[in-house]
C-alpha cells in the first residue's frame, strides 16, 4: 500500500530529473541591446589575456617549450565544446549558459550541478585574474617609478602578505561598470579588447626578433605528461567564450549572432595564444619562467633590455586582465540571475533595476564575495580549481547536444555541430582527459565544492524550484 510519505518521496525523485522545456525558457526582464560585435567582444574580452598574461609563468615550467602544444590541446578541447555551445546558444538564447542547456536536456539536478560548477569556474576565475592584475600593476609601478607596492598589501597571506589590495580594487571597478548596464559594459569591453590585441601583437613583433633556436631545445623536456598537465591548467584561459553565451537574453538576434560570436572569439584567441607562447619561449629559456609573475613584461625588460617596451606591455596587461575581470564577472551574475528565475537560489539574485536593466543586488553580492576571495587566496590554487569546474560543465554541454538531437531533432537551430555525435563525444573525452591531468588537491577541492552544492540544492533549491511547484 502506497503511503503519503512514499508518494512525496516519489514526487521529489521525479523532480530531480524534471526537464525545463526548450520553448519555456523565460526571457525575463533583461534588455536585448547587444549585436554581433558586442557579443564577440565579450567572448574575446573574457578569454584573451588570462592564460598568456597571468598563467604562462606557471604553465611553461610544467611543459617547457612544448607549452605551445599545451595551448593547442586546450584550444582543441575548447573548440569541440564551443561547437556544442554554438548550437545550444542558438536554440536556447537565455542568460544561463550551460546551466540552462542542462536544464532543458538532462534534468534539474544535473542543471544544478552544472550551474554550481559554473559558479566555481566563474567566481574563482575572477579572483585568479584579479590576482594577476595586481601582479602586472606592481610590475608597471616598478618600471615607471622604481618601487613596488609592499608585500603586505599586494600578496595573499600564504605569500607573506596580509591582503591583496590591487585585486580588490579591480573587482570593485568592474562592479561599477556592470552597474551602469549591459550596453555600457560591452562598449568598455570593446575598447579594452582593442588595447589587449594591439599589446599582444606588439609583443610578438618584439619577441620574435630575439628568438633563439636553442631556447626551443629540448622541445618537450617533461614529455606528454608535462604537456597534458600544462594544458589542464591553461584550460583556465579558454573559459571566457562561455561568457558570450551568458549574454543570450541581451542579444538582439541571438539565434543568428550567438553561434558566430562564440566561434569568432575562440578562433581569434587561440591563434594569438599560440603565437605569443611561441614568441615567449623562443625569447627566454623555459627554465627562467619559474616564479615569474608578469612573464611577458619581464621578457621584454630583462631579456631584451627594453624597459620602455616592458612598461608598454605591462600597461596592456593591466588593461587586458581588467577586461577579463569585467566580462567574467558579467557572466557570473547572469548565471545566478537564471538560477534565481528558476527558484533554485534566492529571489534577490533575479531582481532587475528598472532604470539600468541590471540585476543590481546580484552584482553587488557577487562582486564583494569575489573581491574577498581574490584578496586572500593564492593564484595557483584558484586557476586549477577553475579549470576542473569548467571542464566538467563543458562536458555536460557536449552531452546536452547529443540528447537534444534525439529528443528535439526538428527544433530550429542557428548552427549545427558537424559530424554529431562524433565531435560532441570527442569533446567529452577531451574534457575528461584534461580533468584527470589535474592533481589530487584540485580534485579534493572539486569534490568538497560538489558536496556543498548538493547540500544547498537539497536544503533550498529542490523545495523552491519553480518548475516543481508549478507542476504540483
Amino acid at each position: 500500500m502506497t503511503t503519503e510519505r512514499d508518494s512525496d518521496v516519489a514526487t521529489r525523485g521525479a523532480a530531480l530529473f524534471r526537464l525545463k522545456p526548450v520553448t519555456a525558457q523565460d526571457a525575463g526582464e533583461l534588455r536585448r541591446t547587444l549585436g554581433l560585435g558586442a557579443l564577440t567582444s565579450i567572448g574575446i574580452g573574457a578569454t584573451l589575456g588570462t592564460g598568456i598574461f597571468v598563467i604562462l609563468g606557471q604553465a611553461v615550467p610544467a611543459a617547457g617549450p612544448a607549452v605551445v602544444l599545451s595551448f593547442v590541446l586546450a584550444g582543441v578541447t575548447a573548440l569541440l565544446s564551443a561547437l556544442s555551445y554554438a548550437e545550444l546558444a542558438g536554440m536556447i538564447p537565455v542568460a544561463g549558459s550551460a546551466y540552462s542547456y542542462a536544464y532543458a536536456t538532462l534534468g534539474e539536478l544535473v542543471a544544478w550541478v552544472c550551474g554550481w560548477c559554473l559558479h566555481l569556474e566563474y567566481g574563482i576565475s575572477i579572483g585568479a585574474i584579479a590576482v594577476g592584475w595586481g601582479q602586472y600593476l606592481n610590475e608597471l609601478l616598478a618600471l615607471a617609478t622604481g618601487s613596488r607596492l609592499p608585500d603586505a598589501l599586494s600578496q595573499p597571506p600564504d605569500a607573506g602578505g596580509i591582503v591583496n589590495l590591487p585585486s580588490v580594487v579591480v573587482v570593485l571597478l568592474a562592479m561599477v561598470f556592470l552597474l551602469r548596464g549591459a550596453r555600457e559594459t560591452a562598449w568598455a569591453t570593446s575598447v579594452m579588447v582593442v588595447v589587449k590585441v594591439v599589446t599582444l601583437v606588439f609583443f610578438c613583433a618584439v619577441a620574435f626578433t630575439a628568438l633563439r633556436a636553442e631556447n626551443l631545445e629540448p622541445f618537450a623536456p617533461l614529455g606528454i605528461a608535462g604537456v597534458s598537465a600544462a594544458s589542464a591548467t591553461l584550460f583556465f584561459s579558454y573559459i571566457g567564450f562561455d561568457a558570450a553565451s551568458t549574454a543570450g537574453q541581451e542579444a538582439r538576434h541571438p539565434q543568428r549572432d550567438m553561434p558566430r560570436a562564440i566561434m569568432l572569439a575562440l578562433v581569434v584567441v587561440t591563434v594569438l595564444y599560440c603565437l605569443v607562447a611561441l614568441a615567449a619561449v623562443g625569447a627566454m629559456p623555459w627554465t627562467a619562467f619559474a616564479g615569474t609573475d608578469a612573464a611577458l613584461s619581464q621578457i621584454v625588460t630583462t631579456r631584451l633590455q627594453q624597459p620602455v617596451w616592458g612598461a608598454l606591455i605591462a600597461v596592456g596587461a593591466v588593461v587586458a586582465t581588467a577586461s577579463v575581470v569585467l566580462t567574467v564577472l558579467y557572466g557570473q551574475t547572469r548565471i545566478l540571475y537564471s538560477m534565481s528565475r528558476d527558484g533554485l537560489v534566492p529571489p534577490v539574485f533575479a531582481r532587475v533595476h528598472p532604470r539600468t536593466g541590471v540585476p543590481r543586488a546580484n552584482t553587488l553580492i557577487v562582486s564583494v564575495f569575489v573581491a574577498v576571495l581574490a584578496a586572500v587566496v593564492p593564484l595557483g590554487k584558484l586557476a586549477d580549481a577553475t579549470s576542473i569546474g569548467a571542464l566538467f560543465a563543458f562536458g555536460l554541454v557536449n552531452i546536452a547536444v547529443v540528447v537534444l538531437r534525439r529528443t528535439r531533432p526538428d527544433h530550429p537551430r542557428g548552427f549545427r555541430v558537424p559530424w554529431s555525435p562524433l565531435l560532441p563525444v570527442l569533446g567529452v573525452g577531451c574534457c575528461v582527459y584534461l580533468m584527470f591531468s589535474l592533481d589530487v588537491e584540485t580534485w579534493v577541492i572539486f569534490g568538497l565544492w560538489m558536496l556543498l552544492g548538493l547540500v544547498v540544492y537539497f536544503g533550498y533549491g529542490l523545495r523552491h524550484s519553480h518548475l516543481r511547484t508549478e507542476n504540483r
